[in-house]
């Protein structure tokens, strides 16, 4: 394929925040009268914005009658719950999060290439911003768009159609780079090729299960995978 430009998730692709999630939710439980929840609750359910995150781990609490660590002060509304998650998370944003192996070395050969390259997350556009500042990933991207940057987030199509109208490029010339199926569908509904990286999150669900147009172990792999046809087909 002829790569112009390529389009890379954040969260589970390029750096590992799953310990932000987890003491963002937990600090929040907290703040509700909740007792903490265990990573493994917290990482089926990142990857489709903040808003689903809060939501779907404050159902699992009551759902699963987890005992209230303290008699909260009000019932909490969502808007509230996440409010204080957003609050908690802006204040730890990547202290509990590293940048994969190979993240830092893929980046820097895509862009020796003269690949065009912006990062399209579903976490809102202001920690993606602060997190790739702290983590010295900013400089690789000329575009940078969050789960509030348009209408819609991933796995709808538009976020990357939005990107690629950004980024002055094709939807078939623009390989998608993620670590799940909001990836993959995303990109297939926008007419993107894709890639996934092994290491991520998606849902509990192995990514090689999930259609895409190849798996790669390391974002350093991604350009030398393309140009010789390993990973996407002719």
């Amino acid at each position: 394929m002829k790569l112009d430009s390529a389009i890379i998730d954040l969260d589970g692709t390029m750096v590992d925040t799953m310990g932000d999630f987890v003491v963002a939710i937990n600090l929040m439980l907290g703040d509700l009268g909740y007792l903490p929840v265990d990573r493994s609750v917290v990482a089926l359910r990142v990857g489709k914005g903040s808003e689903n995150l809060v939501n779907s781990v404050i159902n699992h609490v009551q759902d699963k009658l987890i005992p209230l660590r303290q008699a909260p002060e009000k019932i909490a509304t969502f808007e509230h719950a996440l409010s204080l998650y957003q609050q908690h998370y802006r204040a730890i944003n990547g202290q509990h999060a590293q940048v994969y192996p190979g993240v830092v070395e893929g980046l820097q050969t895509l862009q020796k290439a003269n690949v065009k390259l912006a990062c399209l997350t579903n976490k809102p556009i202001g920690f993606a911003r602060e997190l790739l500042r702290l983590k010295g990933l900013d400089g690789f991207f000329g575009q940078v768009f969050g789960g509030d940057s348009f209408a819609t987030k991933k796995p709808d199509a538009l976020p990357v159609l939005k990107t690629c109208e950004a980024l002055r490029t094709l939807p078939g010339q623009t390989l998608m780079v993620g670590d799940s199926s909001n990836d993959a569908m995303a990109a297939r509904a926008a007419g993107c090729p894709v890639v996934l990286v092994t290491y991520g999150y998606n849902h509990g669900i192995p990514i090689t299960q999930v259609d895409a147009d190849g798996y790669v172990d390391t974002l350093q792999a991604i350009l030398g995978a393309c140009q010789t046809g390993s990973v996407l087909p002719a």
